[in-house]
């Protein structure tokens, strides 16, 4: 047996103690993750600093978020746990019926780069408080943060309740090779595909959250200034590797020679108010890694190749991993970047005419992780929420609707993703629903009319039933 093996074996013994934990047992374990996550904070930071040159202040606002998820798991833990009652049916009168959420066994986290504590951390909290051992396995992309995460993971659990697997692809492949009850899986479309095949081998449960190319729709009456300073922002921020960040903006002819001035001028304003270029600004982290930033300067080479205008930015430097805040417009369907997710700080400009249009260049793509909505017409807002398809969606802001409220649920739909997590929904998807029926044995409930040989009373309650 192989040393990964050893330690997925390790977790599956403790499935039946961990099922029948308290939740103060649970919550107590979440504590200790977040008092490990307080203790290397500086750590953290500095781990962010060198893989993606963030500002500390971005990596603090990933751990708020996880630190809302624990807050809101322990506060509702115990009410989660308990049985639901459910209402009775015609066919179930005298009976007790509830469902019990049970936890799955040993539940897969394969975590991302982007946001590597946070990552690794956030889908973790659901599996623990659903009374699951959880195996993470961070991305190899981020081995500063996979190290921090692997230290504070072995100082608050033992191990066989929660161990951390750090290595390549080929540790993923042999973990994805073991009989998980649950997968959860962020990452590309790609790799989605082969977790799914791979779970199926198991039956294991999974979710999955996966990106794509998030469009932003700007029509007529949208307030430009707001828009412009937001999408700075959110195509901008951790150098566009967000799962949800705009990935195309979609205006309406007339209003789009004032956006683009006005967003080149908000890049500046954000990103460049010292005038030392944007190269130097302690607010535009770098790319994960040379790789990535030499296929981002393809996508925009691409286009620039096939007609489409630099508004701003287009340099990059591959040895420092720094991409220059890019706008792009002209865009032809014939362009690469118009089909791969860019996860990189360029925006993509299209127009528009009718908003039949929009509805045509959105359903070119795969569903969208994320929809943005900018306009103060309400009936516009409800025609392009109605008739477009994404895992969430922002009216008037972008990037706030993941982290943010526990209550709300986060995922994608289709090809960017499946499940759901995010407070409660997170709770749900990392248990086993199962429904229970209580029958009374006093002669009063327990009916057994139901049973062969068949009376002319029970044929007529049931040929009535269906008139």
């Amino acid at each position: 047996m192989s040393e990964i093996a050893d330690k997925f074996a390790k977790l599956q013994s403790s499935r039946q103690r961990l099922r029948n934990s308290s939740a103060k047992e649970r919550a107590d374990k979440l504590k200790a993750i977040w008092a490990g996550v307080v203790e290397r904070k500086d750590d953290i930071f500095a781990a962010g600093h060198k893989e993606r040159g963030t500002h500390d202040l971005d990596i603090a606002a990933e751990l708020v978020m996880i630190k809302g998820e624990i807050d809101f798991a322990i506060k509702n833990l115990a009410k989660w746990m308990k049985a639901e009652k459910i209402k009775n049916s015609l066919n179930t009168m005298g009976k007790r019926c509830e469902i019990r959420r049970q936890s799955k066994g040993v539940v897969l986290n394969l975590s991302a780069y982007n946001a590597p504590t946070a990552e690794c951390l956030v889908p973790a909290i659901p599996a623990i408080a659903a009374g699951n051992a959880v195996a993470i396995k961070p991305s190899e992309h981020a081995p500063y943060s996979a190290q921090i995460v692997q230290e504070i993971i072995n100082n608050a659990l033992p191990s066989d309740e929660a161990e951390v697997f750090q290595g390549g692809v080929d540790v993923s492949q042999e973990l994805l090779g073991l009989p998980f009850d649950h997968i959860y899986y962020t990452g590309g479309m790609s790799v989605g595909k082969i977790v799914m095949k791979t779970a199926a081998d198991h039956f294991a449960s999974i979710t999955l959250e996966m990106g794509g190319k998030s469009p932003v729709i700007i029509d007529e009456t949208a307030n430009l200034d707001n828009a412009a300073k937001k999408l700075a922002w959110g195509r901008v921020m951790n150098a566009g590797q967000v799962c949800i960040a705009p990935e195309y903006v979609i205006i309406h002819e007339s209003r789009k020679d004032q956006f683009l001035s006005l967003i080149e001028e908000q890049i500046n304003a954000l990103y460049n108010f010292d005038g030392a270029g944007l190269d130097k600004s302690a607010y535009v982290p770098r790319i994960i890694n040379e790789r990535h930033t030499a296929r981002i300067k393809a996508l925009v080479d691409d286009a620039k190749e096939k007609g489409a205008r630099v508004v701003c930015g287009g340099g990059s430097d591959l040895e420092d991993r720094y991409i220059e805040p890019t706008v792009l417009t002209n865009m032809s369907e014939d362009m690469d970047i118009m089909h791969e997710e860019v996860f990189g700080p360029v925006l993509s400009v299209l127009t528009y005419g009718s908003r039949e249009e929009v509805l045509d260049i959105i359903s070119r793509r795969p569903s969208p992780l994320a929809l943005y909505v900018y306009s103060t017409d309400d009936e516009a807002i409800e025609y392009f929420l109605n008739n477009t398809s994404s895992g969430s969606a922002v009216v008037n802001s972008n990037c706030i609707q993941s982290g943010t409220n526990p209550r709300l649920p986060f995922g994608g739909v289709g090809s960017s993703g499946m499940g759901r997590i995010g407070g409660y929904e997170g709770f749900k998807s990392m248990s086993n629903e199962r429904s229970i029926v209580h029958q009374p044995l006093d002669r009063f409930r327990d009916i057994l009319i139901m049973l062969p040989p068949y009376s002319e009373r029970y044929n007529n309650l049931i040929m009535k039933a269906l008139k």
